[in-house]
């Protein structure tokens, strides 16, 4: 049954009244828009001018980031033989993503240079509806991630995921995501209202009822307790293992007195492994930077004290969670080496070097012949 958002006791005297407090506080919003805005926001001077603009213009810069760095690796990964494996699935499925999160842009620097709700309920619900879909894909694209890097990296031989499995894994990704987008979008639970400067939207978690402490909650568990745990519980298995093998390797080299078990190394050089260990808390905390605010401020306003939540301090979260869609490609991609290499093949003017397969074999057979002749 659908949920009756509208406000059956709003009489004319008491919307006039709202409405004569909203034009002394400075907010700029149609009297036919009142409804669709929590009270609770209105309550507060409408920020300056300067703040308005200092957040589009940071928007802006959001979005030129997130579509390059975003729209490389989906055109490298798409278009390279040598990486399109099942594990690169999510990166791409990742990208997506971050590319969608950004797309909202737009509507918010436009709102912001307008100094308010410009775009009215229907830019609001597409907001809202980009921000849920790509929020919460990505974060459970994370978590496949961190679990197909385990079992590679823990069971090399059968631990690798098939096209297939992966093809089903990130077909769940948008099933899982995709409820948590319809019901506040239709208002069968939830519904999506602006916050902060009125210039963003997300779900209403200002609304002091059953259904709406139910919701955050429900949300709050599934779109970032459960995949912040995975990507915990699998990074930190992988730093374990990575560091149970350091261990094994220097107790052999020690048993055989020699420096180290492995070919080619120099004093400087870090094993993969210990690569692969700091990109894992890189994106951990990443992770966590990036989407704890918001949830904090989703349970604040739901189950605390909601005088906190000043428009200044709910947009701040809100631009922690877009940081991360341009940050993403940068921390995933370009830690990939034959990413790094197609880069430096198809645009040599971004000056990256990456050694090749074949220079890599080179220095491999010139250091043996050196050694066979010591």
């Amino acid at each position: 049954m659908m949920l009756n958002w509208t406000l059956p006791n709003f009489s004319i005297a008491q919307a006039r009244v709202l409405i004569e407090e909203q034009r002394l506080l400075g907010w700029n919003v149609p009297p036919s828009e009142l409804v669709h805005i929590p009270e609770h926001w209105l309550k507060f001077t409408e920020p300056e001018a300067s703040l308005h603009f200092l957040l589009g213009i940071l928007y802006i810069v959001y979005f030129f980031m997130s579509t390059i760095g975003n729209g490389l690796v989906l055109w490298i990964f798409s278009t390279s033989k040598c990486l399109r494996t099942p594990s690169n699935m999510f990166v791409v499925n990742l990208a997506f993503c971050d590319l969608i999160m950004l797309l909202k842009a737009p509507l918010f620097v436009y709102n912001a240079f307008n100094k308010g709700y410009a775009t009215g309920h229907i830019g609001c619900q597409i907001f809202a509806t980009i921000g849920s879909l790509s929020g919460i894909g990505a974060g459970v694209t994370n978590a496949c991630i961190a679990y197909d890097r385990y079992t590679t990296i823990t069971n090399p031989l059968e631990g690798r995921l098939s096209r297939t499995k992966a093809s089903l894994m990130i077909i769940f990704i948008w099933i899982y995501t995709t409820p948590w987008v319809v019901l506040p979008l239709f208002e069968i639970w939830n519904r999506f209202v602006p916050e902060g400067f009125l210039t963003a939207c997300s779900f209403d978690y200002l609304t002091d009822t059953f259904d709406t402490h139910l919701f955050v909650a429900s949300i709050f568990t599934s779109a970032y307790v459960l995949p912040m745990l995975m990507i915990i519980y699998y990074y930190s298995q992988i730093v374990q293992h990575v560091v149970r093998h350091e261990r094994t390797l220097k107790e052999q080299a020690k048993k055989m007195n020699i420096d180290s078990l492995r070919s080619n190394q120099s004093q400087a050089s870090q094993s993969t492994e210990i690569k692969i260990a700091k990109v894992a808390l890189t994106i951990t905390f990443l992770y966590v930077a990036a989407w704890t605010p918001y949830a904090v401020i989703a349970m604040i306003g739901a189950f605390g004290d909601q005088s906190l939540l000043t428009p200044g301090v709910t947009m701040i979260p809100a631009c922690f969670c877009k940081c991360v869609a341009c940050f993403d490609p940068y921390v995933y991609a370009l830690s990939h080496p034959k990413y790094r290499q197609e880069l430096q093949k198809r645009l040599p003017w971004l000056a990256i070097t990456e050694a090749t397969t074949s220079d890599t074999a080179s220095v491999a057979t010139e250091n043996t012949q050196a050694q066979a002749r010591t």
